[in-house]
């Protein structure tokens, strides 16, 4: 691998002008696919073969609602009573029948006909349906069902919209973005020393993400794209795109500092830390491929968008880097900032010293780190996992408001509705059949009221709205709907009837249910690539051991964390959370992906540092003191980054977003600075020479993987000589 991209860096570098014609040509072409494709992402986190999903599918052509997008438009009163007056009446009702003709609504009942007054008198709610899925409720209709809700506002009413069609999550903040690319360029500038420098990584991520993005919105117009994808797929492929190119350039830089020829240091950056920028990208990909495993279509989605990101990002960094350093040549150190110090011969450096200060006490490190680590983790075991609605959104926006005032004036339970989807053909008497359940549904705990059956003769269905005592996140309405599912053959027995459990409600509790099954195979997958990838990268049974106990210590210090602040509360006054409940069902497994792949990256720079000492005859200890000299710098400045990139999203106020930023952030904080710059050092130091043991069956079978381009090199330096050995003018 290190000869092949040793002379695609040489090509690029020398092709320059036609490497970069390319890339805007492909940047122009996938621009104008996706002004021309592109099509909306979906909110809707669908499962196939729950048992709420396969219920409402199962119900779409008799009850075609049940599957539309939805909305509430809750009129509140300034007094007890007033809702009622004649004058908010009249207000409501124009409202309503101005909604009732906005286009693609469906309908909107009367709230004083529905019933739908709070008891307090201070609150109406009219239901809205529109005529088609919620995927297709455009901005405009939503601003159109705003608008005609004016008469209500004129007569002194608050007005608030909530229901699945406000309720938009994964929402991209442009001014987080902006932070995290300053951070991202302090970064850069303190590494590297000139703005030259420290301009090209971010040019190249952003040339990376801008092709990844256009592509992505280009898919939407044909394939339904959940909303999250996108998001992730830009904070993945920013922070990846901004230290592959970060990896390549150091070591581009270091070449110069000895003494090679700017168009030699490209091709050997490209060869030896191009090979470990491929090999990293290659487990981030796979790792988020292996999303598929759980089997959840929004995920496997997800998933593919961001290997996508990494995989134009690792294209830019091999192709792209070498044509742009081909430009620059010397010049890359234009507008210093400050004299770098790039050359570490001779000098002892921070990394240096602590590298020394961990090999000489590596029981100790290692048992504070991972007392640290058990720590962080110990609120994992509470994790509780949920799907975000309109409580979860930001205090202030439409949807969490409308969902506090129903909350309040109605009862939590009216935020989280279930659907019973009652089958009469087996009955006697479908009607007495429906009121025979709806009767012993009412007598279940949890249940606080019902609404009306919804029935439908012909086709021997009907459907009885169940309003819970508690709200869509709480333990209890979970509860209560496996009470329902297990009540089953109970209810089915006394009334001929069989019955099903649906609705947003049920469909999120289903989701949250099936990611967590899916949690333990996926993590069984992602070890097992572990393993394998690293038994391969450094023919090694001990390192790669350690490096997947290392990974997972990360993920549960991390989840540990997620849970303290997003379920348990901590840190609230400084982390402007939402609201506080069950964290985000994907983002544990989303962590497990994305981490995995970038702790590869640091496991990758450091320890393959270390086998290159202990080859050229360095004692064990002394190999890991210069395998984290030479990789200590180039590992912080990239956690850094990656950290600033990552933690610039908790700065936004999606219920989404936030979460799975705050969630990658800590996790390489952690990865990063506790596991691979103290852990490991720690662990390697006591493993000694055993670490490199590799069963002799294995060496014959196992391909070789020159990495480092230790052959490469070789071969270099031998035609060097060969070539000054030369007479010359022969």
């Amino acid at each position: 691998m290190a000869t092949y991209l040793y002379r695609l860096g040489r090509h690029c570098f020398r092709r320059r002008r036609a490497v970069l014609a390319v890339w805007i040509a492909l940047l122009i072409a996938i621009g104008g696919a996706a002004g021309a494709f592109a099509g909306r992402t979906s909110d809707e986190f669908k499962v196939p073969g729950t048992e709420a999903q396969a219920t409402l599918d199962r119900i779409k052509d008799t009850f075609p609602e049940q599957g539309h997008g939805s909305a509430q438009v809750v009129f509140a009163a300034p007094a007890p009573g007033s809702i009622a007056s004649p004058g908010a009446t009249r207000a409501v009702g124009e409202a309503v029948g101005r909604i009732a003709h906005v286009p693609g609504v469906a309908a909107v009942p009367d709230p004083y006909a529905a019933g739908a007054v709070s008891p307090d008198g201070k609150v109406a709610i009219a239901l809205v349906s529109f005529d088609h899925k919620l995927a297709d409720v455009t901005d405009q209709q939503r601003d159109a069902v705003r608008a005609a809700a004016e008469p209500a506002r004129a007569a002194g009413l608050d007005v608030a919209f909530g229901g699945d069609a406000y309720n938009r999550f994964a929402q991209i903040e442009v001014g987080s973005e902006a932070i995290g690319l300053v951070v991202a360029g302090v970064v850069l500038v303190i590494t590297l020393g000139t703005l030259v420098a420290a301009g090209l990584p971010l040019l190249t991520a952003l040339v990376g993400v801008a092709a990844a993005m256009a592509g992505l919105l280009a898919l939407t117009g044909s394939f339904e794209i959940i909303t999250t994808a996108p998001v992730l797929a830009l904070m993945v492929g920013l922070a990846v795109g901004i230290d592959y190119a970060l990896f390549i350039l150091f070591r581009y830089r270091r070449h110069l500092d000895e003494g090679l020829e700017p168009e030699e240091s490209a091709a050997r950056a490209t060869a030896t830390a191009g090979s470990a920028v491929v090999f990293a990208g290659l487990t981030v990909v796979v790792a988020l491929a292996g999303l598929a495993v759980a089997g959840v279509p929004f995920l496997t989605v997800m998933g593919l968008a961001a290997s996508g990101a990494v995989v134009v990002a690792v294209l830019v960094a091999i192709t792209l880097l070498p044509a742009v350093l081909g430009f620059t040549g010397r010049a890359i150190d234009r507008l210093p900032i400050w004299k770098r110090a790039l050359a570490t011969h001779g000098k002892v450096t921070a990394g240096e010293r602590w590298a020394r200060f961990v090999v000489r006490r590596p029981l100790p490190v290692l048992l504070v780190g991972l007392a640290g680590l058990g720590a962080m983790a110990v609120p994992a075991a509470s994790l509780d996992l949920g799907l975000p609605g309109g409580g979860s959104q930001a205090v202030g926006t439409d949807g969490r408001k409308a969902y506090d005032l129903v909350s309040d004036s109605f009862g939590p339970g009216f935020n989280a509705p279930l659907v019973v989807v009652v089958d009469t053909h087996g009955a006697p008497r479908p009607e007495q059949a429906v009121q025979g359940v709806a009767g012993k549904l009412q007598g279940l705990k949890g249940v606080r009221t019902l609404l009306p059956p919804k029935v439908d003769r012909a086709g021997g269905t009907a459907l009885v709205p169940v309003i819970p005592t508690t709200g869509p996140d709480d333990e209890a309405t979970r509860a209560l709907v496996d009470e329902i599912r297990d009540q089953r053959a109970g209810i089915e027995s006394a009334t001929g009837a069989s019955i099903a459990v649906t609705g947003t409600t049920a469909a999120n509790i289903d989701v949250s249910t099936k990611l967590g099954q899916a949690l333990p195979p996926f993590v069984a997958v992602i070890v097992g690539i572990a393993l394998v990838l690293l038994a391969l990268a450094f023919r090694s049974v001990l390192v790669p051991l350690k490096a997947v106990l290392g990974f997972l210590l990360s993920i549960l210090a991390s989840l540990g964390a997620v849970v303290a602040v997003y379920q348990w509360g901590w840190l609230d006054g400084l982390i402007d959370v939402p609201k506080v409940g069950p964290v985000v069902s994907f983002v544990p497994i989303l962590l497990i992906g994305v981490l995995f792949g970038l702790a590869m990256d640091y496991e990758l720079f450091l320890v393959s540092g270390m086998k290159e000492q202990y080859v050229h005859g360095e004692a064990p200890r002394e190999a890991v003191v210069g395998g984290v000299k030479g990789g200590a710098r180039v590992v912080t400045a990239a956690a850094l980054i990656m950290i600033s990139v990552f933690g610039a999203f908790v700065l936004g106020h999606d219920p989404i977003v936030q979460p799975i930023g705050f969630a990658l952030a800590v996790g390489v904080l952690v990865d990063a600075f506790v596991v691979r710059m103290a852990l490991v050092p720690a662990a390697m130091a006591l493993f000694g020479g055993a670490a490199w043991w590799f069963p002799g069956p294995l060496e014959k079978v196992v391909p070789k993987v020159d990495m480092e381009g230790e052959q490469l090199i070789a071969r270099l330096e031998e035609e060097r000589r060969r070539e000054a050995r030369q007479p010359a003018g022969v």
